[in-house]
C-alpha cells in the first residue's frame, strides 16, 4: 500500500503524515488490500485514501475529517450506500437541537454529532465514557440500565438522567445492526429535558402539598370552633403559597351559591379597604375576581396600570393572577395571588395554581363534611354519646343479622330471640336522638350553631354501605343531624341481610352505597335488592370518572337516579336523599 493511503485499523507510521492531513480523502469502505492499492495508485499522490471496514467506523471517521468521495466495490455497495447516506446527512445531524452519539459496548463515545460538546463545554468527546462525559448521573427511570438493556436485548431502551448541575437529559438508545462488525454499538439521542423535569416536579409538588390540606379526620376539627377550623385552613394554605408556590400576597373568597356574594375566607398582604370590599359573581363591575368566578376561567392580568377589569387589591401591586376554585363543574370560590412586578406571572404558573386550587376546593369541601358547628352544651353532649353508640350498635345489628341468616328456618327461638336484639339497638338510637332534640331544640341553638332545617329527612331510615370505616362513620356524623336514622353495613351481603331483616312492614327510605364493594358492584347490589322489592331507593357513590364495568350506566338503565361523585358536598348529599325518600313525580 502506498504510503498516503491508510487503514483506520492501523496505526499510521508515516512521518509524513501530518502533511498528508490536508490533502483531500476518499473514503474506502471495504474492499482488498490490492483494492485500496489500486485506488490510491489511480488518484496519486493528491489524494488520501483512506480504508474502513463498517459502516460504524466509516460514521466515525466522517465525523473527524473532510471527505470528497465514498468508494466500495459491488459486494459492499449496501455498505457504501449507509456510509454515504450518513455522509450527506452530517450538516443535518449537526444542526439538530438534540444529541446524538455513537456508542460502543463500553459506552464510549465513538461519534458525535457535536451538540453533547456545546452542552458540557468540551472540544472533543470521542474516546469519552458518555456517563463520565455527564459527571456520572443518577438515573431516573423508567429503565434503570438504558444502554445496556439495549445491547443485550437488541431492542430500543429509554431513560432520563439528572446530572450533578441538576440538569436533565432523556435517553433514548437503539442498537446498531451491522453484519460486518461483530462489536456492538448503539445510537443513542439525548434531549434537554431539564425544564420540563423541574415543572413536572413542581407541579408534584404543589399536588403533594393540596393533598395535604385535606389530609384531615373528624378527630382533627371536632373540638374546633368555626374561627379555629379556618386558622387551620389559614396556616396550610399560607404554606403552600410560600414555601411551595413561594408567593406571599393571597386573597381566598367563597361563592355564597345562594346569593352571588364573594365572600373573604383568607387574605394576606391586601390593603384593608380590598379585602372589605363587596364583590359579586358578575363580569362587570366586580374586578378580576368577580369575573373569575361569573366565568369560572382563569385570568392574567400582566400590567395592572393597563387592565380596566383591575381592582386595587395588594399596595402597588402591578401583575395578578387569579383562579377559580372548582368543585367538580361548580365554582365555590377564587384563588388570587399579586406581585409589584409587570408580569410576574407565566402560562407556566398559571398551571401550577390551578393544580393547586383543584385540591384547595376539595379541602374546603372536605372542612365541611368533616366539622359541622358545635350545638351549645347540652346537645354537643347529646351528639357526643350518639356518636360514641352509633358505630357499636351499628356492629351488633351486622352481628345479629349475619347470624340469622344461617339460623333462619333451623332455630325459631334463636332468631327470635335475635329479632329482639335488633329491635332493642336500634330503640337505644332513636331513644338518644329523641332525647337530644328535646333538649337542645333549634331554636335555643346559638345562631352560628343552627342547623339547615330538612323536615323531608326527619325519621326517615338510611342504610350506607361502603367498605370504608371513615365513610360510615362521615354517614352519621352528617345525616343523624337532620334526624335520619342511620344505619350502616360494610358489603352487599350485609346490606341484603340488613334490608332483609329490618323487620314487618319497614323498609329502608334510602340505601347509598359505594358502586365498588368487597363483595359486588353497585348494579349487582342494585338486583339483589329488586328481587326482594319493587322500589329500590338506591344512591351510588363513585369517584369522579370512576366506573368499573360500567356500573352505573346498567344502573341507570336499570333504573337508577342518583350518582353522588366523591367528594360531594353536603347539600348534594341531602338533596339526593330527600330526593329518594319522595321521588318526584
Amino acid at each position: 500500500m502506498p504510503d498516503n493511503a491508510h487503514d483506520t485499523n492501523e496505526p499510521a507510521t508515516d512521518p509524513q503524515s501530518t502533511v498528508a492531513e490536508a490533502r483531500p480523502q476518499v473514503l474506502c469502505l471495504g474492499g482488498s488490500h490490492d483494492q485500496v492499492v489500486a485506488i490510491q495508485e489511480r488518484f496519486g499522490d493528491q489524494v488520501d485514501v483512506v480504508r474502513v471496514g463498517s459502516p460504524v467506523r466509516a460514521m466515525a471517521e466522517l465525523a473527524r475529517g473532510e471527505f470528497i468521495g465514498v468508494y466500495a466495490d459491488a459486494e459492499h455497495f449496501s455498505a457504501a450506500f449507509d456510509a454515504g447516506r450518513v455522509m450527506r446527512n452530517q450538516h443535518v445531524l449537526q444542526s439538530m437541537p438534540d444529541g446524538v452519539v455513537l456508542l460502543n459496548s463500553e459506552n464510549v463515545i465513538v461519534w458525535s454529532n457535536g451538540r453533547l460538546c456545546e452542552w458540557v463545554g468540551e472540544q472533543d468527546l470521542v474516546g469519552k465514557n458518555l456517563y463520565s462525559v455527564l459527571g456520572d448521573p443518577e438515573i431516573l427511570g423508567a429503565d434503570f440500565c438504558p444502554f445496556n438493556r439495549a445491547l443485550t436485548t437488541d431492542r430500543p431502551s429509554a431513560s432520563t438522567l439528572r446530572c450533578g448541575d441538576n440538569r436533565c437529559f432523556r435517553v433514548h438508545a437503539a442498537p446498531v445492526f451491522d453484519t460486518t462488525d461483530p462489536q456492538k454499538h448503539l445510537i443513542v439521542t439525548l434531549r434537554d429535558v431539564t425544564d420540563e423535569y423541574h415543572e413536572q416536579q413542581k407541579i408534584a409538588n404543589i399536588h403533594q402539598a393540596g393533598i395535604e390540606l385535606a389530609d384531615l379526620t373528624t378527630d382533627d376539627v371536632a373540638d374546633m370552633d368555626f374561627m379555629a377550623r379556618i386558622d387551620l385552613l389559614k396556616d396550610n394554605v399560607l404554606h403552600c403559597t410560600e414555601d411551595v408556590l413561594q408567593y406571599d400576597v393571597v386573597e381566598i373568597r367563597m361563592l355564597d351559591q345562594a346569593t352571588g356574594a364573594l365572600k373573604p375566607l383568607l387574605a394576606v398582604g391586601m390593603k384593608p379597604e380590598a379585602e372589605a370590599r363587596t364583590l359579586w359573581a358578575q363580569t362587570e363591575g366586580n374586578g378580576v375576581t368577580g369575573w373569575v368566578a361569573a366565568t369560572g376561567k382563569s385570568y392574567l392580568c400582566e400590567d395592572t396600570s393597563k387592565d380596566s377589569l383591575y381592582l386595587e387589591g395588594s399596595q402597588d401591586a402591578r401583575s395578578s393572577m387569579t383562579v377559580p376554585l372548582m368543585l367538580h363543574d361548580d365554582v365555590i370560590g377564587t384563588f388570587n395571588v399579586e406581585s409589584p412586578d409587570v408580569k410576574a406571572f407565566t402560562t407556566s404558573d398559571l398551571q401550577f395554581v390551578e393544580v393547586f386550587c383543584r385540591d384547595l376546593a376539595v379541602a374546603l369541601n372536605t372542612l365541611e363534611l368533616l366539622a359541622a358547628e358545635k350545638l351549645n352544651t347540652a346537645a354537643a353532649s347529646v351528639e357526643a354519646i350518639h356518636s360514641a353508640v352509633a358505630r357499636p350498635v351499628d356492629d351488633i345489628l351486622n352481628d345479629a343479622v349475619n347470624v340469622m341468616e344461617r339460623y333462619i328456618g333451623h332455630e325459631p327461638a334463636v332468631v327470635e330471640r335475635l329479632q329482639r336484639i335488633l329491635m332493642n339497638a336500634r330503640d337505644i338510637k332513636q331513644v338518644i336522638q329523641k332525647v337530644g332534640q328535646t333538649m337542645a331544640p333549634i331554636e335555643a341553638r346559638p345562631a352560628a350553631a343552627r342547623i339547615e332545617q330538612r323536615p323531608g329527612l326527619v325519621g326517615k331510615r338510611v342504610l350506607v354501605v361502603d367498605e370504608d370505616e371513615s365513610v360510615r362513620s362521615a354517614a352519621h356524623a352528617l345525616l343523624d343531624r337532620y334526624h335520619c336514622v342511620v344505619e350502616t353495613a360494610h358489603d352487599g351481603n350485609e346490606a341484603v341481610f340488613m334490608v332483609r331483616n329490618l323487620g314487618t312492614a319497614q323498609q329502608y327510605d334510602a340505601i347509598i352505597s359505594d358502586i365498588r364493594l368487597p363483595d359486588m358492584s353497585g348494579h349487582q347490589l342494585m338486583l339483589k335488592l329488586a328481587e326482594m322489592s319493587e322500589r329500590v331507593p338506591l344512591i351510588l357513590m363513585t369517584g369522579f370518572g370512576y366506573d368499573p364495568g360500567h356500573s352505573i350506566v346498567k344502573a341507570r338503565q336499570a333504573g337508577l337516579k342518583h350518582v353522588l361523585y366523591k367528594p360531594f358536598r353536603l347539600d348534594q348529599l341531602l338533596e339526593a336523599v330527600e330526593q329518594t325518600v319522595v321521588p318526584i313525580v
